[in-house]
């Protein structure tokens, strides 16, 4: 059948006012990053560096939200019951795997309801006491404890957060008794420490690093297997003489699973190189994050082994679920 040249001209126009649309490029719209945290913590502060970086290299603001709540259930849901279309995000943790086994049922699977884009930073935990306290490395607490089983207390956030579960396995690793003293926040921790009612603490880098700085608090050793980019001189836990203690906490970003291939590359491509960009490195390093990006398979990977690491401890511990 021949085409008339109006009926040809008609068919071009359709073809190139279609071609845009099919091509249209990742974000065209804001997009929310879901955090299962309160605003001012290390996972809210890396998540606002990313999103602002995200922001001005896709062209499109990158917003993050805070929906805390236990085992992430709230931010959980708001992500998988979104659209898969990349335009709502969630940054998921250690604190994630964790969830799974300190929950009887988690109303998600976060290895089958999310999709992994990237790594966003890793950071460690520091194990601190009082500057006037008599253990001047981690060696000399793990002495103190092995000669007096049970005497010794050491501070963590709550029970069941990584915080906490570090202390159980380091308890277990080292082969020492001592009590595990949960508080409301790191603030109250520190405090009973300087006043002698806990002999240990157990947190993050950044909530700390203001009483390292002004000498009021020894940092004795960080949870991971080498030594951090941002506390090169603090010596590791397995350096300390606890041989295979391992605890390194992530965060990373990931999206509603059946999300578009092609929209998870474009954000890991974009992480990739802002998380490689030096003024970010600083900054995250900064608050004692490494910014790190990852394959979407590694940051999986890492979720699923981790799942099996706490639910370990957690059994071991005895930690009843919630």
């Amino acid at each position: 059948m021949k085409l008339t040249a109006r009926r040809f001209l008609a068919l071009a126009t359709l073809s190139l006012l279609a071609a845009p649309a099919a091509q249209a490029a990742y974000p065209e719209k804001p997009v929310r990053i879901v955090l299962p945290f309160a605003a001012g913590g290390v996972a809210d502060i890396t998540a606002r560096i990313v999103a602002e970086k995200l922001s001005d290299k896709l062209g499109q603001r990158f917003l993050v939200e805070n929906q805390a709540g236990a085992g992430g259930i709230t931010a959980a849901r708001t992500v998988i019951s979104s659209p898969p279309d990349g335009y709502t995000l969630a940054l998921l943790s250690n604190g994630t795997a964790v969830s799974v086994s300190l929950f009887k049922k988690l109303p998600f699977d976060p290895l089958k309801d999310f999709a992994a884009i990237s790594c966003l930073g890793t950071f460690d935990f520091i194990f601190a006491t009082s500057a006037d306290a008599p253990y001047k490395t981690l060696a000399d607490f793990v002495a103190a404890a092995k000669e007096k089983p049970g005497t010794l207390n050491v501070g963590t956030i709550n029970v069941g957060s990584t915080q906490n579960l570090s202390a159980e396995l380091f308890k277990t690793s080292a082969g020492v008794d001592f009590a595990i003293i949960p508080y409301r926040g790191t603030p109250e921790i520190q405090v009973g420490l300087l006043q002698g009612n806990v002999a240990l603490m157990i947190d993050s880098y950044s909530s700390m690093k203001g009483n390292i700085a002004s000498g009021k608090l020894r940092a004795l050793a960080s949870s991971g297997p080498k030594r951090s980019e941002a506390t090169p001189d603090i010596a590791t836990v397995a350096e300390s003489g606890v041989a295979g203690y391992d605890v390194v906490s992530w965060n990373a970003l990931f999206a509603a699973s059946g999300t578009p291939p092609e929209i998870i590359k474009a954000l890991n491509d974009a992480l990739k190189e802002i998380l490689a960009d030096a003024d970010v490195k600083k900054r995250m390093l900064d608050l004692g994050i490494e910014a790190r990006a990852s394959t979407p398979q590694e940051i999986s990977d890492r979720l699923k082994a981790d799942i099996e690491k706490w639910g370990k401890v957690i059994d071991k511990a005895g930690i009843p679920k919630q």
